[in-house]
């Protein structure tokens, strides 16, 4: 009987742990867990600075050809870049000019903070990065992330020097978009789709119309005032008729690098960082 009672103890131990922290109140269980994230942020952007470390080191074995190779490849993408920045400018003037002359209202301005990604955490239950920057640089809930590819998703948790970002590859997200190129505008509803650990990450598209046959690129169409329009949401590899009959439902291709960043770009709301200083 004793023998038994051994053998059972684990399981009893872990039902008893599971019932208690059920009877938990929820406030202090988000107490709980935002604290040990505070206790873990500091580890997990050591790791980071340790990580950027070795590849300094990494670097340094080059040879000095290889060096002055990449610092001419390098400074021919900075003329490259100086220029589109340059054609940016005159796009942006040209916008405010017709927006003026139209009397069309503008969209939401932006401040762009880049961030290092400290920790990557892909699963069956989420798909989602650690940023090493929070509170400290007056990141807040629900700001979108981007990179040069499109869309990376949009935070979750800001903590002091943390945040965490819930990847567009989540089942979490939803947000509306369009056909590039589609003159109606057509609204249609994406998600992230169920993405395995190592598996190229996918979404679900729904409500496209029975005209819009795949493969087409769909964008972000600035619906809700979240993401600014014209963003790139993925690749519309696959459309067939839904159970309705009325739209079709589709799978979206997301860019692969999703899983590899090392750098992202938020897009903190001028209009919010003005009311947070103000409250200060």
């Amino acid at each position: 009987m004793f023998k038994r009672f051994d053998q059972a103890r684990p399981f009893v131990t872990l039902l008893i742990v599971v019932v208690a922290w059920l009877l938990v109140p929820t406030t202090l269980k988000t107490f709980a867990r935002a604290s040990f994230f505070e206790l873990t942020a500091p580890v997990t952007v050591a790791a980071d600075y340790a990580r950027v470390l070795r590849e300094y080191w990494s670097l340094r074995l080059h040879s000095q050809d290889e060096l002055i190779q990449a610092g001419r490849d390098l400074a021919r993408l900075n003329a490259s870049f100086e220029f589109g920045v340059q054609q940016n400018s005159e796009l942006m003037a040209e916008i405010a000019r017709l927006e003026s002359l139209l009397r069309l209202p503008s969209f939401h301005d932006y401040r762009y903070e880049h961030a290092r990604v400290a920790r990557r955490d892909f699963s069956g239950w989420w798909q989602r990065i650690v940023i090493r920057k929070g509170r400290n640089f007056g990141i807040p809930i629900g700001a979108p992330v981007i990179f040069s590819g499109g869309v990376v998703g949009r935070v979750t948790e800001v903590h002091a020097s943390t945040a965490v970002v819930e990847l567009m590859s989540s089942p979490n997200v939803r947000l509306a978009g369009v056909v590039e190129g589609d003159a109606l505008g057509r609204p249609m509803s994406f998600q992230g789709g169920v993405n395995a650990t190592l598996a190229p990450p996918t979404g679900v598209v729904e409500f496209v119309p029975l005209d819009v046959h795949a493969p087409r690129k769909l964008v972000t169409s600035g619906f809700g005032g979240v993401f600014p329009p014209g963003l790139t949401l993925g690749m519309i590899v696959r459309a067939e008729m839904g159970s309705d009959g009325l739209f079709n439902s589709g799978e979206v291709k997301l860019d692969e690098r999703l899983g590899s960043l090392t750098e992202v770009t938020v897009l903190v709301p001028l209009g919010q960082q003005e009311a947070v200083s103000d409250k200060r």
